[in-house]
């Protein structure tokens, strides 16, 4: 079993809902570093599955891995706290999860924003890639909007998106599938304006749909269980649920399409999809 890194140094608090930290880990490298979350303790195991998931499906995502964070740094770092109904309290030792920071904070020069405008959208790199992550948030049934950063190196002309945040995937700690149409997706639609058709989803689409249980599983066998609550039968029932869910990915993708505001607005595609055993109009 490979060791679990090391929380060495907190560098700051960073913005956001999620009350993650920047660390900097025994590997050398730098983490924006999210707390186990004892309102919603399966947080960090849907943070883990959905982007192990994203990157084999070959998704702009930051590599993730799990970090001991100890006591004595908690106790000798005073800015390492949560808020929590308006009362302020310590962070939790113990294993979080980490995510890779996208460049050195001190050593290299970048800019990282949460937004890129519309008028900028001819900067960046890779736009087709918000059609490819559609396909992880239908699959995994993210119920929240997707979100991105946008990233852009030193001397670099282009932009990055990097697709992060997957808490809300399985519907949060319910470990379920509401499966809405505006689920998953980013809240500006001029991101999807080069979707053409299926191809556009390729080739993360064909991947998910050929996956087997076994690729999924190796997935699920990486988390802690205290991520899980040692909820081994529950974490199998929902890589499961997980594999079977392969059939319905074109069926949500082409409820978001035949939404209001005309989400893909040059689908150029008449290739029909086999009918799906949900009607999704029910949950619209």
């Amino acid at each position: 079993m490979i060791p679990f890194l090391h929380a060495e140094q907190h560098i700051r608090k960073m913005r956001g809902r999620s009350q993650a930290h920047l660390i900097r880990a025994s590997n050398g490298a730098f983490y924006v570093v999210k707390f186990q979350n004892p309102y919603s303790p399966r947080i960090l195991a849907n943070e883990m599955l959905a982007t192990q998931i994203g990157l084999w499906l070959g998704l702009p995502l930051p590599t993730i891995d799990p970090i001991e964070v100890s006591a004595w740094l908690i106790q000798n770092t005073p800015e390492l706290r949560v808020q929590v109904d308006g009362a302020e309290y310590p962070c939790r030792s113990g294993l979080h999860l980490g995510s890779r920071y996208p460049f050195h904070p001190v050593h290299e020069r970048a800019e990282i924003y949460d937004h890129l405008p519309e008028s900028q959208l001819t900067k960046l790199a890779d736009p087709l890639s918000f059609a490819r992550v559609m396909v992880l948030d239908k699959w995994l049934g993210n119920t929240d909007g997707r979100q991105a950063i946008f990233v852009r190196k030193r001397r670099a002309r282009l932009f990055n998106a990097l697709f992060i945040d997957h808490e809300s995937c399985f519907d949060a700690g319910r470990w379920a599938f509401p499966d809405l149409p505006f689920h998953g997706v980013y809240h500006q639609n001029y991101v999807y304006e080069q979707v053409t058709g299926w191809k556009s989803f390729e080739p993360a689409l064909t991947k998910a749909e050929t996956a087997s249980f076994i690729d999924l599983w190796r997935f699920g066998q990486m988390i802690p269980p205290e991520w899980y609550g040692q909820d081994s039968d529950g974490l199998r029932q929902l890589v499961e649920t997980v594999y079977e869910r392969w059939r319905r990915i074109r069926h949500l993708i082409e409820a978001f399409r035949r939404s209001e505001g005309n989400p893909f607005p040059n689908w150029k595609d008449a290739t029909p999809i086999p009918p799906d055993e949900i009607d999704l109009e029910e949950n619209q």
